[in-house]
């Protein structure tokens, strides 16, 4: 018995030993002042990064814009009269002096084929007054006739003359409302939707005009602007070279080009309402991409940057000091304070960085001053982003 106690008492005071040895080996290696495992070297973090470019950089002002037409045009009937021909169709371009519509003239005709009768009878009568003043105008030295006579015979004369220019207005005034039974294009446009048809009875009073005709080409596009810009304007239409001001006309934001013209004029006016002021510009429209009344985006070009530090839009960042990117150099990511002169949703024109200095543009989400990077390749780039 005293022997299985001696044994249990070692065994007991082994255990305590034991456990009295792990736990200070524990506290020590956990103690702040103790060993500490060194840490393997930061992994690199993969970025793709491009060169600061310089190249000439266009300065646009974009906004949204209205197409509409130089000419647009109600065609309506100058006289009463029953629609005999509508020798174009709906959608068809005209050229200037194509027939569009024809009345009846019958009545018109008759009226001036009287009128050009009385005419002719004044002046019938006008040359014979003509020669009998003549004769008073020889017989009077003789004293065959008498003053009051001559005086009579011109004063006859001179009512006639009146009378001959009275029937040639009169006839002037029959051709005329002759010439409106033809109604002929009076621009170069397009035909739009008819009003009326073959047989209708027209008069001057009626509401609706027969259709329109509307000039596509070239066409007008107005928009408006802040009155900031206005100063820019103003400079701009001053500049005698239209080729610095070039305006583009597209189907939406990023949508397709459809129309490419110039600057035309500035409005007289600010507007209290919004603080704008609008613009009128001139586009080509052969192809007829461009319809009146369509909106549009509008980009205007104000001017050039020459030779400018240009980076990716995607590289800026904002930071409490303001805008900067990160700089490559060395294999490290540094921050790099930058000044935005121009920028727009692809390009930004920069200030403070040298020219063909590396710039992250994707993955600086885990770099911290002086990190090391991964430069990778377009592919390596998508790769790395799809990877959990």
């Amino acid at each position: 018995m005293p022997s299985n106690k001696i044994r249990r008492t070692l065994i007991s005071t082994s255990l305590t030993l034991c456990s009295l040895v792990v736990v200070g080996g524990m506290t020590y290696r956990l103690w702040p002042g103790g060993p500490t495992t060194t840490p393997a070297t930061a992994p690199s973090v993969p970025v793709t990064a491009v060169e600061v470019g310089h190249r000439d950089v266009p300065i646009l002002l974009n906004a949204i814009g209205h197409v509409r037409s130089a000419r647009s045009i109600d065609i309506r009937p100058q006289v009463d009269g029953l629609l005999l021909e509508l020798p174009v169709s709906e959608g068809a371009f005209v050229k200037k002096g194509d027939l569009l519509a024809r009345l009846d003239d019958r009545t018109i005709v008759a009226a001036l084929g009287a009128a050009k009768a009385q005419l002719a009878v004044a002046q019938a009568q006008l040359a014979s007054a003509t020669i009998d003043l003549k004769r008073y105008r020889a017989l009077v030295s003789t004293q065959a006739v008498s003053s009051q006579t001559l005086d009579q015979q011109t004063g006859l004369v001179a009512q006639l003359r009146a009378t001959v220019q009275n029937q040639e207005a009169a006839v002037s005034a029959a051709q005329v409302q002759l010439s409106h039974t033809r109604i002929q294009a009076p621009a170069d446009g397009r035909i739009g939707i008819r009003n009326v048809h073959e047989g209708n009875y027209l008069r001057v009073s009626d509401p609706q005009p027969l259709f329109s005709v509307v000039q596509l080409d070239p066409i007008s596009i107005e928009f408006a602007l802040p009155q900031a810009r206005l100063p820019q304007l103003r400079a701009l239409t001053a500049n005698a070279d239209k080729s610095t001001m070039v305006l583009r006309a597209y189907s939406g934001d990023g949508g397709s080009l459809l129309g490419e013209g110039s600057l035309d004029l500035i409005d007289n006016r600010v507007s209290d309402a919004t603080g704008t002021v609008r613009i009128k510009g001139t586009v080509a429209n052969p192809l007829g991409h461009l319809w009146p009344d369509q909106s549009v985006v509008i980009n205007l070009q104000a001017g050039t940057v020459q030779d400018a530090l240009v980076v990716p839009q995607r590289a800026l960042r904002q930071g409490a000091k303001g805008t900067f990117v990160w700089r490559v150099s060395d294999g490290k990511a540094f921050p790099q304070p930058v000044q935005v002169a121009y920028s727009d949703a692809n390009i930004a024109v920069v200030e403070g960085i040298e020219p063909d200095t590396q710039v992250v543009t994707d993955g600086y989400s885990r770099l911290r001053p002086g990190s090391a990077v991964n430069i990778l390749q377009a592919k390596d780039a998508v790769a790395s982003r799809s990877a959990p």
